[in-house]
Order: C-alpha cells, then sequence, then structure tokens
C-alpha cells in the first residue's frame, strides 16, 4: 500500500480500462469515507454519494459517449450536491472537488483506478429520473468509474515555471 502522499498524487491516472474483477465493498466504503472528510466551508459536507454496480450502472452509461468506461468498471459513485446543504454555490463546489479529489487519492492507495467522469453532466437530470432521485434537491457534479486497473497511462504535466502566473 502507497503512503507517500507525493508519490500517490503523481502515480494517479484516469483508468478507462478495468478488469472483470469485483471491487470489495470494504474498498468502496474506504473510498466513500475518504470523501466524507473532505474540507467544506462551515463544515456544511453538502457531497451525497449513489454507489452503483450492474444493472444501474449499466443503465446510466446510455447517459455519456463514454459508455464503455461506466459498463467496463466494476463500481460507478454518483457524485451530488445537495442543495439543502448549501450556503454559497461556488464554495461548496470546491468543497465537493475536494471531496471527489479525496476519494481518487484513497482509490489510488487501494491499487483500484478512477475515471472522473463529466461530460455525462450534459444529462444529469435524465439520470437522477432513471436513479429515482430528487433533482430539486440533488444535482450531479460527477461520476466516478472504480475498478482494478487493466491499464497503466503515461501522463506529461507542463513545466511548473509555465503554470506561475507571477511571484511577489
Amino acid at each position: 500500500m502507497k503512503t507517500d502522499i507525493e508519490n500517490l498524487i503523481k502515480s494517479r491516472r484516469s483508468i478507462r480500462k478495468f478488469k472483470n474483477l469485483d471491487v470489495e465493498e470494504e474498498k468502496v466504503l474506504k473510498i466513500l469515507e475518504s470523501g466524507r472528510w473532505s474540507p467544506s466551508g462551515l463544515n456544511n459536507q453538502p457531497w451525497r454519494f449513489c454507489v452503483l454496480k450492474a444493472g444501474k450502472k449499466d443503465k446510466i452509461s446510455k447517459f455519456t459517449s463514454y459508455w464503455n468506461i461506466i459498463t467496463e468498471s466494476n463500481v460507478c459513485i454518483c457524485v451530488f450536491m445537495d442543495s439543502n446543504m448549501c450556503y454559497d454555490r461556488t464554495k461548496d463546489m470546491l468543497a465537493i472537488g475536494a471531496c471527489i479529489q479525496n476519494m481518487l487519492l484513497t482509490a489510488e492507495n487501494l491499487n483500484l483506478g478512477t475515471c472522473w467522469l463529466g461530460e455525462i453532466l450534459k444529462n444529469k437530470e435524465k439520470l437522477n429520473e432513471v436513479l429515482n432521485i430528487d433533482k430539486s434537491r440533488y444535482e450531479l457534479v460527477a461520476v466516478i468509474a472504480v475498478g482494478y486497473k487493466d491499464e497503466s497511462p503515461v501522463s506529461e504535466r507542463e513545466v511548473l515555471n509555465k503554470l506561475i502566473l507571477r511571484r511577489q
């Protein structure tokens, strides 16, 4: 198991091909637990989760052109913003982004692959309907495909100096 946070951050990649292996329930719960402990303004914890396996997972795949990532994954975690818990949309979305990052890093630490899907958001209301989740209260923010990796993609990063706008 990885413990060095810098190496963990640098080794995490978006995985789009998964092995046909079940992800253990305790690992899914650890991923959700890491999301639960994310920072949020006023500690409002605006995130809510829906864990999908075969059946429902496959039904939501039709709402994205990246359907194969969903169908090949073993588990999908839908992350929603609970409007009843919000106090500032921008801050709440940032908090949910931190929640998702915690979940991605925890999955990596558990030797699982993930892919944070956003293109599916164009059909978020349809997804809520299929899952029978109140669209007036819960807004889909992301779908995370989770499974055992069946690829090892390489990714380059821009040189740090090109990313710094100003040093004062």
